[in-house]
């Protein structure tokens, strides 16, 4: 794709065109550092899914955790979120990136900018993420400046981001292809000079023979060779040294060597060298590259869930086909069995199975019935659905999802930042002991002095140190987004490893979170009924699981506000009432703690301004992986505590149930995070399971953090990860896969280190041919590449699977 004029950026800017994929979202006005805020302020993820982009959970400061349950309080109470301000989000497909060094680069240049808050780069598919104010930076200075270090940018557009990696493809091919096949007419041309080959030529014939492989080299290198040229100018005018650097020096100095060579007759050809290394390098970067797009095959078959038409219902209730991109909110869709759900909405009509394996990784469909969500991606299994749409474009829970994925992919860790330092300065090392060695071989031996720097400046390349972690964490990272457990961070397979305590809530965690009501005890004059409608009126302003207990509410509620960890306060009818935890209950009234039933379950209080009205009674299933998830923390070792703003004596029965280490009850989200600060302070490393409101603060502070795919919106954003599938044995998968990535991970900087290591002397006391070299460089790269898609296989578990077993089908 050719570079876009500032004309063609300028367009950019307009609103009309920036609606169609800039997308806002909001960003907190007290920043603690770039990326760090959106976690605090907890932007709302599009119907279960998405949110802002982040940094490691490593770094974030402690302290944000208790302003945000202040900030959550207070916006409650005002009902507004003026802590927010406005920023813009997009996608950009970047052309021109050749290496890992590439990728460096363009992040490096970005989070210069002012006003650029979060730059990231997906290595595998070339996509760059940017959170930037533009109101201080117009999109159109954004491409400038990508345009200014060498590289082109557009609006990333999922139909033609296809069709620009297959030109890419195609257009690597065909370098490949002529240098390839005009290698092998030079070496022919080349060898037939040779005095070897005793050929007994004629001096015009031996000139004709010189000339000829250099116009059949010259295509070679001003074509096949380009890509390392514009790269190496690139990266010195950003005054960094990339492989780039050494790539061309080696085939510049051989080429020009063979002109001079060709045009004197002094000296030897090194045109066929030329051509060798060209093939190599280009062979290795080609099959590289393509096994860096296997390793995001699976975002690619996200993006291409939707479905380019679909069936929407006119003014006369007739269905007629439209383009996807016609679609507008509040519209009515017919899908069909066999049909994918084109956008996120609202089933108003009709009943079926959805499978949701793509999105979720739950393997069998899930009833949909009237008033239920659904997905767009999803696909209807039986029967005729009408649903309304209720979000299109970068608002689905997909679009989210995807950012999700691709955010976590493109995030590099302490490890692979360490390596991508690394190699910088193995190359800064290397391009010095290469002009060191070649004044030294030439007082030594001056014929064998080039070809000794060239074998240097080849097989210097550290693009295997730079590929060694970031193709393994995205390969495991597309693993366990099948599997149903999506990372939307960079550092949670890293920190696995360091673990040795984890926190879990209990409703909707280790219980299903689909909670029914079991009985009903009265306290006052009102009887069940009366007593059930008040409760359910104002449980329908709540987003907690406990809430779906209750139905339908035939009652309309008032100034209903939340206290996470103690329940809801609010007005029915004109009575003032509490329902929750309680003493929170009983504080309304000043009355005295009626004494609670002595009945397995949990309980709820009702109560208005005069007296506590009734107990209810709850009861909720244990989830059936719980058990496997708690007996492979304790093969760790690791030490398990439930957490719970549940004062009823479920709490301590599930905790026995399932072995936990220590259980507390009655927690408010302050409690909560004072005990994991007191555990921090003992020198612990925290995993945090929730998916409440209450659950925010902690989730927020943890050194890593899971929310349930049932979860409130808010928890999922303040997590490190999303359990898309409500699967616990995803998160037992994880332990195992976090394990094989950090050894896959040491095994590929071991290989690329022991690589360059041993090759540079080798090659300085001219062991290794320029030959070699290249052959080397090529399948160094290969080896780390190949070896990260080992993470891609897994065997799927089951609800009966070990532990061990779990952790052996992730070690397979």
């Amino acid at each position: 794709m050719p570079v876009p004029s500032a004309d063609e950026q300028a367009l950019y800017d307009r609103p009309d065109v920036q609606q169609a994929f800039v997308h806002r979202v909001p960003e907190a006005r007290e920043r603690t550092g770039p990326g760090r805020a959106e976690k605090a302020a907890g932007a709302p993820l599009p119907a279960n899914g998405g949110g802002p982009d982040e940094s490691s959970a490593a770094d974030r400061p402690r302290s944000r955790a208790s302003g945000l349950l202040q900030r959550i309080s207070a916006q409650r109470e005002e009902g507004t979120d003026c802590g927010h301000a406005t920023v813009a989000e997009v996608t950009l497909l970047i052309e021109g990136i050749t290496c890992a060094a590439c990728g460096w680069l363009i992040e490096r240049h970005l989070r210069g900018l002012p006003a650029v808050i979060e730059a990231r780069l997906n290595l595998s598919s070339h996509r760059l993420h940017l959170r930037w104010d533009d109101q201080a930076l117009s999109l159109s200075q954004v491409l400038s400046e990508v345009r200014s270090i060498g590289y082109a940018a557009h609006p990333y557009r999922p139909d033609t981001a296809t069709e620009q990696l297959a030109l890419g493809n195609r257009r690597s091919l065909r370098q490949l292809g002529v240098a390839g096949l005009l290698w092998f007419q030079a070496m022919m041309a080349t060898m037939a000079t040779w005095p070897e080959f005793n050929l007994d030529l004629s001096p015009e014939m031996h000139t004709i023979l010189r000339w000829v492989a250099m116009f059949l080299t010259t295509p070679i290198v001003f074509y096949s060779c380009a890509p390392f040229f514009k790269g190496a100018l690139r990266d010195l005018r950003a005054r960094h040294l990339t492989m780039d650097v050494s790539v061309s020096l080696a085939i510049g100095a051989a080429y020009i060597a063979g002109l001079w060579t060709a045009v004197t007759g002094i000296g030897e050809l090194y045109f066929d060298a030329v051509g060798m290394f060209a093939l190599f390098l280009l062979t290795g970067r080609y099959l590289e590259r393509r096994a860096r797009e296997r390793t995001s095959a699976a975002t690619a078959q996200l993006v291409n869930l939707l479905p380019p038409s679909c069936l929407r219902l006119n003014a006369d209730g007739q269905p007629e086909r439209i383009l996807i991109g016609q679609l507008c909110v509040h519209d009515q869709v017919l899908v069909h069995p066999g049909a994918l759900v084109p956008a996120d909405g609202r089933i108003i009509a009709g009943r079926s199975n959805i499978d949701e394996s793509l999105l979720t990784g739950e393997s069998m469909p899930q009833p949909r019935q009237l008033g239920d969500a659904v997905t767009a991606g999803t696909a209807n299994v039986d029967s005729v659905l009408t649903v309304e749409v209720l979000a299109l474009g970068p608002d689905t829970r997909l679009s989210a999802v995807v950012r999700l994925l691709e955010r976590a992919q493109s995030e590099k860790p302490p490890l692979a930042q360490m390596a991508d330092r690394a190699a910088h300065w193995f190359l800064l090392v290397s391009l010095l002991s290469a002009a060191c060695v070649g004044v030294l071989w030439w007082q030594l031996d001056a014929t064998r002095a080039f070809w000794i720097v060239l074998a240097m400046l080849v097989a210097t390349c550290p693009c295997a140190l730079s590929l060694a972690t970031p193709t393994a964490l995205t390969a495991a990272t597309g693993t366990l987004h099948k599997r149903g457990l999506l990372l939307t961070r960079g550092h949670v397979l890293e920190g696995l490893s360091k673990i040795d305590t984890v926190i879990f809530d209990k409703t909707g965690t280790l219980t299903e979170g689909r909670p029914t009501l079991r009985a009903i005890h009265r306290l006052g004059v009102l009887n069940n009924e009366d007593c059930l409608s008040l409760a359910a009126a104002l449980e329908s302003h709540s987003e907690h699981p406990i809430a779906r207990a209750f139905g339908r509410a035939p009652l309309a509620a008032h100034e209903v506000v939340a206290t996470p960890g103690l329940g809801l306060q609010g007005c029915v009818n004109g009575r003032h009432l509490r329902i929750g935890e309680a003493a929170f209950v009983s504080a309304l009234s000043g009355s005295a703690v009626p004494k609670m039933p002595d009945e397995p379950g949990q309980w709820l209080l009702l109560g208005d301004d005069t007296q506590p009205l009734a107990w209810l009674a709850l009861e909720d299933r244990l989830r059936d992986d719980a058990a496997a998830l708690l007996e492979a923390c304790r093969r760790r070792g690791w030490q398990t505590l439930l957490l719970s703003g549940d004062s009823s004596p479920a709490v301590f029965s599930v905790a026995a149930q399932l072995k936990i280490d220590s259980a507390r009850g009655s927690l408010t989200p302050d409690d909560k995070l004072a005990v994991l600060q007191q555990l921090r302070a003992e020198g612990r490393t925290i995993l945090m399971i929730g998916d409440g409101v209450n659950d925010v603060p902690v989730l927020a502070a943890a050194d890593i953090s899971v929310a349930m795919g049932s979860a409130t919106d808010l928890a999922k954003t303040s997590a490190d990860a999303v359990l898309l599938s409500n699967r616990l044995l995803a998160v037992v998968e994880a332990f195992g896969l976090a394990d094989r990535t950090r050894r896959i991970i040491v095994e590929n900087l071991a290989w690329a280190g022991l690589y360059n290591g041993l090759v540079l002397p080798f090659a300085a006391l001219g062991w290794v041919t320029p030959l070699w070299a290249a052959a080397g460089m090529s399948v160094s790269s290969l080896v780390v590449v190949l070896n990260a898609l080992r993470l891609t296989r897994i065997k799927t578990e089951t609800a009966d699977s070990s532990p061990a077993e779990s952790s052996r089908a992730v070690s397979a």
